[in-house]
């Protein structure tokens, strides 16, 4: 299939274009077009997303739709941009980067629609702008895995494949996924006019994230009368939520970096991220890494230090220090206080009853991820085992998991005495609703992967199903959620995956 070359826009059903990014003004982007993409072809597409677009499923069959996502034909109504930001990466401030290999379309029904892969920008870095397939179908299934989980995300609309090759460390295929967030906004773009002292455009900046995303900071009613120490506020809030509920499903993200921080709390760029196989609180999950900074434990004080940053930026704004240190210390109990309600989520447990003990659930918490630690046991498998073993009351397929039995066997006694009194069924349902059946372990990407290599997608397709269900059974695919395979172990993810 030759890409189109007709000059006229297409005009997808549906997408109602209001482009408010758009019209800040040149100094937060550049204006351009996505280069195109030739012979492209549907890797796969999420009728979810469409459907939150407004979008007919069943223009997800078009030829002009896959042209227009591919960026061979522009759509109407859309003004395309790429947008400046900066940002600390592993610790160190990058200077300018930027939208390197992502194009702003514009924003359809109140969500800003992005295609990642489009081709090289003014912040390209010397790199090519493009995406790879493997790349590509990663960051779309785990966009609608994490959705599926319930946790705040970007989402994917669909991956666009074509054979045209491109140097990673070795010869790969292109591709081009089209993400769909309220906003992309991170904490780089504060970071950017900040650093630069370009104030107007900071407080521009500030204002538009204010009214668009949290009007009531406008208001004294949160933390002061200050608008920008209560835009603080709410997103480290916000970012304090998102990483409870990583640190509960077990996902690494593997590049937290400052630029790769959503202003709205949402888990944006799929990089070298996965979730926890064997539990190890101390795994680096992006090869890159070699440090160590963003392993998995060490997430929650890295976002801490990101917000931190983001505080420093908005300081001409705030201009008060006790006011921005005050908002910034919301985020340890509040991100203390929802992890501990997740985990007891996970464990089947209601918060609430006369003589619960906070502390005595945080310490079998604790107590409990030692013991995984200690025996690297699975912690997906786990998590779902034990909600089978609570409805039936057979715990032995839990505690063939672990090699140290007898730690089991003590920490199972006062488990048992926490679900005394407790309606064991509503427990075990509650745990069925917390503790995923299937994530995207690495493996199952690679899987998809190899077979989209070939022009195979069904397996794509497959784990889309399974992954924007996650807590169902789906029997047909209980292998996708046993033990991950020996060779799962020899895979090894980095920043240009």
């Amino acid at each position: 299939m030759n890409a189109i070359s007709q000059p006229f826009q297409i005009t997808p059903t549906g997408l109602k274009w209001d482009n408010h990014f758009h019209r800040l003004g040149p100094d937060f982007y550049t204006a351009l077009a996505p280069q195109a993409l030739p012979e492209p072809y549907w890797v796969g597409r999420s009728v979810a997303v469409a459907q939150i677009l407004n979008l007919p499923a069943d223009e997800l069959e078009t030829d002009a739709l896959l042209h227009a996502l591919a960026g061979n034909q522009p759509i109407s109504g859309t003004q395309p941009l790429a947008s400046v930001y900066s940002g600390h990466q592993f610790g160190h401030w990058a200077g300018q980067l930027g939208d390197g290999r992502a194009c702003l379309l514009g924003e359809a029904n109140g969500l800003e629609v992005q295609l990642k892969g489009s081709g090289s920008t003014p912040y390209s870095r010397m790199g090519d702008g493009r995406a790879v397939l493997r790349s590509s179908i990663r960051e779309f299934l785990c966009s609608e895995a994490m959705h599926g989980l319930g946790i705040p995300t970007t989402r994917a609309l669909c991956v666009v494949g074509s054979d045209e090759e491109v140097a990673r460390e070795s010869l790969e295929t292109a591709a081009v996924v089209t993400r769909v967030a309220p906003s992309f906004i991170r904490f780089g773009h504060f970071e950017h006019f900040a650093a630069r002292q370009q104030l107007p455009q900071l407080k521009i900046l500030a204002d538009y994230v204010i009214s668009r995303y949290y009007p009531d900071c406008q208001t004294a009613s949160t933390l002061s009368a200050n608008p920008y120490a209560n835009l603080l506020q709410q997103v480290t809030e916000r970012t304090a939520v998102m990483l409870a509920h990583w640190q509960a499903v077990g996902f690494c993200h593997g590049v937290m970096n400052t630029d790769n921080m959503s202003i709205l709390g949402l888990t944006i760029d799929y990089g070298p991220f996965q979730f926890l196989d064997a539990f190890d609180p101390d795994h680096i999950c992006n090869h890159t890494d070699r440090g160590g900074r963003y392993a998995f434990a060490r997430q929650p004080d890295i976002a801490h230090w990101n917000l931190y940053a983001l505080a420093q930026a908005l300081m001409p704004l705030i201009e008060d220090q006790a006011l921005a240190l005050q908002a910034l210390d919301t985020y340890k109990p509040l991100f203390a206080g929802h992890w501990l309600q997740l985990m007891r989520a996970k464990l089947g447990l209601t918060a609430g009853r006369d003589g619960d003990d906070t502390g005595a659930d945080q310490a079998l918490v604790n107590d409990l991820l030692a013991l995984l630690a200690q025996d690297r046991v699975d912690y997906t498998l786990f998590w779902r085992r034990l909600s089978q073993a609570v409805a039936s009351q057979q715990f032995a397929p839990v505690r063939d998991l672990f090699l140290e039995r007898a730690g089991w066997d003590t920490w199972l006694l006062r488990y048992s005495a926490r679900l005394d009194g407790l309606d064991t069924q509503q427990a075990a349902d509650l745990m069925r609703s917390t503790n995923p059946k299937y994530v995207l372990r690495n493996y199952l990407g690679e899987l998809a992967i190899e077979a989209a290599k070939g022009k195979d997608f069904s397996v794509v397709a497959h784990l889309l199903t399974l992954l924007e269900r996650p807590f169902d059974e789906h029997p047909a695919f209980d292998s996708y959620a046993g033990l991950p395979p020996d060779w799962a172990s020899q895979i090894e993810i980095s920043c240009s995956s």
